[in-house]
């Protein structure tokens, strides 16, 4: 037990990421009764379709779970009434304020936690009342810092800066990956790609096959002057680099960008058109597994490696 298992009541310090088209009920429930912590991703969610899917959840697993919800949608406002109403344990933040909605949901007696990519964010979280930090480094899928500190180099600089529990995040998949963030002085890990790559999680087959048929530098941060987001190479990440190489404006990129490319690519499988959010670790990641799986192929490794370390 540490404090991260002590906050949440999980038994393993995991954090399944709350990714947009990957995270729903089944993915969240999975994890959560495999002994870490699920999220459902609201990103990719309306009002009804999150309180569906908190819901499902509820019933799948009598173990706590939580609700990612990024803080730059218009709805954030709505989505916090609903885990408010729907007594969600635990609720992870990001992309805005942490101080915005910290106090309310901690008043509802929910768990917040906030993500973060540098030590002034994370100074912010814990002035705001947040119970852990997320330190995210710039390996991480879908939207990223713009700094591009790695987690080896952010890991130890957010857990000098703060006194709360600071969570891991970016290229962290596997056991050894665990324990190097623990000797960094982390205290959990949040983990993306291993789950989105998962039998239970919602996105389409064609595009986990690409994650695991992915390797070295098949991921690239881009982006950076609209929004910073890592992403599979494919047509459409071509098109965005031309139109950059063209110095294009925000609104070209935007209008490139249109409506949904994540849905088309994530979800329904068009993997040359549609936008693929993934790490860089998902190199490392071959086959698609369980849920349940993961979690016991991680915690297995993480003993053995805690034995020599430790």
């Amino acid at each position: 037990m540490n404090r991260i298992t002590q906050i949440f009541n999980i038994k393993y310090p995991i954090i399944q990421g709350g990714m947009i088209w990957c995270s729903g009920w089944r993915l969240a429930s999975a994890v959560s009764n495999a002994g870490g912590l699920g999220l459902i991703g609201s990103g990719s969610m309306d009002s009804d379709l999150l309180t569906e899917h908190i819901r499902k959840c509820r019933v799948a697993t009598d173990k706590p779970f939580g609700v990612n919800i990024p803080l730059i949608f218009n709805h954030a406002d709505e989505f916090i009434k609903i885990v408010i109403d729907e007594k969600v344990p635990v609720v992870f933040t990001s992309a805005g304020n942490p101080a915005k909605y910290t106090e309310l949901l901690k008043s509802h007696v929910i768990k917040v936690a906030h993500v973060v990519a540098n030590t002034k964010s994370a100074q912010k979280c814990e002035a705001s009342g947040v119970d852990a930090i997320v330190a995210e480094g710039f390996e991480a899928g879908g939207h990223n810092g713009k700094e591009e500190t790695t987690t080896m180099v952010l890991i130890p600089m957010i857990t000098k800066s703060v006194s709360i529990p600071v969570i891991a995040a970016g290229g962290i998949a596997s056991g050894k990956a665990m324990a190097a963030a623990f000797c960094l002085g982390a205290e959990g890990v949040q983990i993306g790609s291993r789950f989105a790559a998962s039998k239970e999680s919602s996105a389409h087959e064609l595009f986990k096959n690409k994650i695991i048929e992915s390797g070295d530098g098949d991921t690239f941060l881009t982006l950076k002057d609209l929004i910073a987001v890592r992403l599979l190479k494919n047509k459409f990440f071509e098109q965005i680099q031309q139109k950059e190489k063209e110095c294009a404006s925000k609104e070209e990129l935007l209008e490139l960008l249109g409506t949904g490319r994540s849905r088309q690519g994530m979800f329904e499988g068009d993997t040359e058109n549609g936008e693929l959010e993934i790490g860089q670790v998902a190199a490392l990641i071959n086959k698609i597994e369980t849920a349940g799986e993961i979690v016991r192929e991680i915690v297995e490794e993480y003993s053995v490696i805690k034995k020599l370390l430790f």
